[in-house]
């Protein structure tokens, strides 16, 4: 099946081809957490691409949990002008946008300086790195009950600005996937223990936003194919997952893999059989989409179009896309007319896989600030420039993020 090939999902909308922009975090956000200026120029450069879907960054539902600096937060109307002019400008070129909404959990950085929420208290474990996270406090049951009513809201706002669509992050160790981790969640009540408990926030969340918002406005799940931890969160689980989640009725399942402490959405935890190719959560999704009644995507790694034509051909039914967009916005237009486009970053040879996947997220990240200044791209960016460029952007956005949530609490 060819990736310009439409798409009509389960809510009767249609996705103009299967090709999707994959949520990165970009820490673009105004002095308000509101979407800036740059945001937006960002989501048009995107827009004018020829994308089927585009889904956001991290967007947050709790300004006191942030997945870090610079985030875009939604709790209330009070900046939806500036949320309906995101929405606008990533539909400019025909594309369905979704907002990606998320809570971290106890992958917060401490500088936030904010108490850290989880499902039991897990702290995590990244060796030298492990202090740059709070030990979390366990949630208690009003903890949870705000926290599913704080999405519950924010996919509300998100169709009121104009959104077509959410998509509630379960995936890469946040908190609803340490619901799911037996590693993460110890907890012997009803939010834990068996499978069919440690998923209960998710399922409670997405038949509560779907029964708010419209009957057209998509509702997405982002999901773990794994965690590639022993013990933890597996391909097994995922699949009774996906068959919990079949009578929701959701639009879209994205299947993506790994945390913070085993990064293998960045390639730094593949095994053996998929380290040398591109797609490499390919095998599990293509296992977990036979018993998926919801369309799947598959995100991590592709960049090229006979790679995306492969995972079509196997039984996915939407590509996602990540890297390969910050680096070549214009992609699916160049691939649609014939040009075989393979953008790639430079390779990183660190032996920490930690660093290595810092290095990484800053390199791309290096690629959307300088979108979103209307300059072109920059592949060959080294991993160290990168990752000190990102470093100092850290520092300056984490102080200016501390003084508006004091002021906030003031």
């Amino acid at each position: 099946m060819s990736p310009f090939t439409p798409l009509t999902l389960p809510n009767g909308t249609r996705l103009t081809n299967r090709l999707a922009k994959a949520a990165m975090e970009e820490n673009l956000a105004d002095a308000d957490h509101a979407p800036s200026d740059e945001l937006i120029r960002l989501y048009r450069t995107w827009a004018e691409g020829d994308i089927g879907l585009i889904i956001t960054g991290n967007v947050m539902v709790d300004r006191r949990a942030m997945t870090g600096p610079g985030g875009v937060v939604l709790e209330s109307g009070e900046h939806r002008a500036r949320f309906a002019q995101w929405a606008e400008a990533a539909r400019a070129g025909g594309a369905q946008v979704w907002m990606q909404i998320n809570h971290p959990g106890r992958q917060m950085p401490a500088a936030l300086g904010q108490p850290t929420l989880a499902p039991s208290s897990v702290a995590m474990d990244m060796g030298r790195f492990s202090k740059q996270f709070s030990a979390p406090k366990e949630m208690l049951d009003a903890d949870i009950a705000e926290v599913k009513r704080r999405f519950v809201e924010t996919a509300v706002l998100a169709e009121q600005a104009g959104f077509d669509g959410v998509q509630i992050h379960a995936a890469h160790g946040y908190l609803f996937s340490q619901f799911l981790s037996p590693l993460t969640n110890r907890r012997t009540d009803q939010w834990g223990g068996s499978l069919e408990n440690r998923a209960r926030i998710l399922l409670d969340v997405v038949r509560e936003v779907r029964t708010r918002v419209g009957a057209r406005f998509a509702v997405s799940v982002k999901l773990n194919s794994a965690d590639f931890q022993r013990g933890g969160f597996s391909p097994e689980d995922a699949r009774e997952v996906v068959r919990m989640l079949n009578p929701l009725k959701i639009d879209l399942l994205e299947l993506s893999g790994g945390s913070y402490e085993a990064p293998a959405m960045h390639g730094q935890a593949r095994d053996g059989r998929t380290l040398a190719r591109e797609a490499y959560f390919l095998e599990f999704a293509q296992d977990i989409a036979q018993v998926a009644d919801m369309p799947v995507m598959v995100t991590g790694g592709i960049r090229r179009l006979p790679v995306a034509e492969q995972v079509l051909q196997g039984g996915i039914d939407v590509v996602g896309i990540g890297t390969a967009l910050a680096l070549n916005p214009a992609l699916p237009r160049e691939w649609k007319a014939g040009a075989l486009s393979v953008p790639a970053l430079r390779p990183i040879t660190w032996n920490s896989k930690v660093l290595a996947s810092l290095a990484y997220m800053a390199m791309v990240k290096h690629q959307l600030r300088r979108m979103s200044r209307g300059k072109g791209t920059n592949p060959g960016v080294t991993p160290l420039r990168a990752f000190v460029e990102q470093q100092v952007d850290t520092l300056l956005k984490t102080r200016r993020y501390r003084r508006w949530i004091g002021r906030q609490a003031a």
